[in-house]
């Protein structure tokens, strides 16, 4: 029984390897939205379990980028942002920008900026390490998710359909975001659950 004695570490140790990649959960549009903690600006903790129960955007924000700033400068992301946090939506903007990044602000820059940007936001959450943002593959800037208040991720992509960063193009364009919380807080199917995201590219550490 040598052999068993000499091998078990290394099977037990490979087992728990395959348990955990088994159990490391990315999220998935129709599945149980993977929770989080985060920071947030004023360095109070936030988990997404916090929220069970009610509708949660997660908006993936990075105020450099010409494509965020289509939406901030035109005022069409406060304009989501309030309208449905006004109708018991949390909502979540998340950076996962790195330090030294562009979008990454910390301390009273951070501050000042989210003020200067009329943000309506439940939140603004801090990603430095991008850990949530692998975790949610979000890959641009905007990068849009609506969570059920059963826990369940029921959209993930853009926040609309033209693929541009000028401001001209929003009030013609299908807003997915509008689309899908208005459907769920009627208690109807989310028609479009899952679109290609666009905008820049995350800054990633």
């Amino acid at each position: 029984m040598k052999w068993v004695r000499l091998f078990l570490p290394v099977l037990l140790i490979s087992l728990a390897v395959v348990y955990n990649g088994a159990h490391a959960k990315n999220a998935r549009v129709d599945q149980s939205a993977p929770d989080f903690s985060l920071m947030d600006s004023h360095g109070k903790k936030h988990s997404l379990s916090d929220f069970k129960g009610k509708w949660v955007v997660l908006e993936w924000v990075n105020f450099g980028c010409p494509f965020v700033r289509k939406h901030y400068d035109s005022k069409n992301m406060q304009s989501l942002q309030k309208a449905y946090t006004g109708k018991d939506v949390v909502w979540l903007s998340i950076c996962s920008s790195a330090p030294g990044k562009q979008g990454y602000y910390e301390g009273e820059e951070l501050t000042s900026q989210i003020k200067e940007e009329g943000s309506y936001a439940t939140a603004y959450l801090i990603d430095g390490e991008g850990t949530v943002g692998k975790m949610y593959e979000a890959r641009t800037t905007p990068h849009m998710y609506i969570v059920n208040p059963e826990g369940v991720l029921v959209y993930a992509g853009g926040i609309d359909n033209i693929a541009s960063s000028n401001k001209d193009d929003i009030a013609k364009a299908n807003n997915y975001v509008k689309e899908a919380l208005d459907s769920g807080l009627a208690g109807k199917e989310v028609a479009v659950k899952a679109s290609k995201s666009y905008g820049c590219s995350v800054k990633y550490k």
